[in-house]
């Protein structure tokens, strides 16, 4: 009997996992997919959101102005790369110049410091690349980036470090309430009982807390698109650029990535699955808008296009709080943005005030909240990298030629929490395979090294989970 289970493994169920594990106890995390961080923490833009957006008084003000203050040392305790690079939000005329006085007035009612709307040649001694077309800007100073499925990975093998428990291909099938907590089921036939459950399971989050019992929650969704550009244009912007927001979200921004890429999006549309595929309209769009914001943007330079799913509730806040209808279950749900940049806030806020008051838990003095860097070894000096092949020469040996990353990162990936055990699982943990070829090159190589790390044969190693496996046979 685990005291609590959180179902979904994407960054607000990663934080809370991760603040479980300060105190004594037995913890686990289900997540449906081979690998944590599937759903739509995988596909966002890695803002770290300053907070003037939000309508004062929401959820979703709360906890982005706190997770904002708290990202610098959460992500520098993680081992996660963060840039405090602020952000523009761009206006081009009369109009938009008073949405941007109002959105300086929300943010201030908010507690954002430092906001500021500038005109004229300002504009273009921060961003030389705007297009001429843009009159004005709000700046906001605390803006940041970071990367989602790094700090969503570092997050969850934080809390395997420090006791919990992850369960992955862990479909949530049924939930039988019983009269000390709840008996979880997957499709597959595995079995988890615990005291109580978060249901932080993103856009599937209605469709969980509805097998629990309660029928409250509903939940919709937003398909988002965007444009990668090589590392080779990282320097077409230095801010976050966003341009007015609408209901449908923030819009398309433009913005650089913390591995110095450009990003181009996100398209919003609405959807009623999670299936997440890439369209010619979606990208068309991207390229109108972001021509829009930039003059001769480098789409030249582009080397993927991908999709994400967000999730949204009908309250069209956040929903962090105890059901009202099935006591022991917490949903945490309609985490859209903001949520990357809440999700430290939010995690704390679930264990301090929604657990600890129902169940009495000790302090775990031995927790540690110091995690290393999974992609390291390309910025050590000359003579820690000497150091460390002496040690293991593995670190010797360059397989992603692109991003410069060494077959002992690859091994550590795969034997670290959690585990990696597909090509996307590595690429996602060490960036082998996210440079201009794509995985053209080492694509193989990774596959052999997973292989013989989980001793499988090369006909068992998947792209990405159960289906996808990468070869059907031996030809010779």
């Amino acid at each position: 009997m685990f005291n609590i289970a959180i179902i979904g493994g994407g960054v607000i169920g990663g934080a809370c996992f991760r603040e479980l594990t300060k105190y004594k106890g037995k913890f686990c995390l289900l997540e449906k997919e081979d690998d944590v961080c599937m759903g739509q923490s995988k596909a966002n833009s890695g803002i770290v959101h300053a907070g003037f957006d939000a309508v004062p008084n929401s959820n979703k003000a709360k906890f982005n102005v706190l997770g904002n203050k708290m990202m610098p040392s959460y992500a520098k305790e993680l081992g996660v790369k963060y840039h405090n690079n602020g952000s523009l939000v761009l206006g081009f005329n009369e109009q938009d110049l008073e949405v941007l006085t109002e959105l300086k007035q929300r943010g201030e009612k908010n507690g954002v410091p430092g906001l500021e709307i500038i005109q004229g040649e300002k504009l273009f001694e921060l961003e030389p690349n705007l297009n001429k077309n843009v009159t004005c800007a709000l700046v906001a100073p605390t803006g940041g980036i970071v990367c989602p499925y790094e700090l969503t990975i570092a997050e969850i093998g934080n809390a395997m470090d420090n006791g919990g428990q992850l369960f992955c291909n862990f479909e949530v099938e049924e939930v039988i309430k019983e009269a000390d907590g709840f008996t979880i089921k997957s499709a597959n036939g595995q079995v988890v009982q615990a005291q109580m459950i978060i249901n932080c399971a993103g856009f599937f989050g209605g469709k969980i807390a509805s097998l629990c019992g309660d029928d409250s929650i509903k939940i919709g969704g937003r398909k988002g698109e965007y444009i990668l550009l090589d590392r080779e244009s990282g320097g077409f912007v230095s801010h976050t650029l966003f341009t007015a927001p609408t209901k449908a979200g923030k819009g398309i921004l433009v913005t650089q990535t913390v591995d110095n890429n450009i990003l181009l999006g996100p398209t919003a549309v609405e959807v009623d699955n999670d299936q997440r595929l890439t369209s010619k309209e979606g990208l068309s769009l991207i390229i109108q808008k972001v021509g829009e914001m930039c003059a001769n943007v480098p789409l030249f330079n582009s080397i993927t296009s991908f999709c994400g799913v967000r999730a949204y509730s009908d309250k069209h806040d956040f929903i962090i709080e105890h059901s009202q209808k099935v006591n022991g279950l917490i949903n945490c749900v309609g985490i859209e943005s903001p949520g990357l940049t809440s999700a430290p806030a939010i995690g704390e806020y679930v264990v301090n005030e929604l657990v600890l008051p129902q169940l009495k838990l000790e302090k775990n003095h031995d927790f540690n909240g110091v995690r290393k860097p999974e992609n390291f070894f390309k910025n050590l000096s000359t003579q820690e990298k000497n150091e460390l092949i002496k040690k293991d020469n593995r670190y010797g040996k360059i397989v992603c030629r692109c991003e410069r990353i060494t077959e002992g990162e690859i091994v550590n990936a795969i034997h670290a929490n959690p585990r990696a055990t597909s090509v996307d699982a590595v690429k996602r943990r060490t960036r082998a395979g996210m440079g201009r070829c794509q995985g053209g090159f080492c694509q193989s190589i990774v596959a052999e090294i997973l292989a013989r790390e989980l001793n499988i044969s090369m006909e068992e190693v998947t792209k990405n989970g159960k289906g996808s496996e990468l070869l059907v046979g031996k030809c010779k």
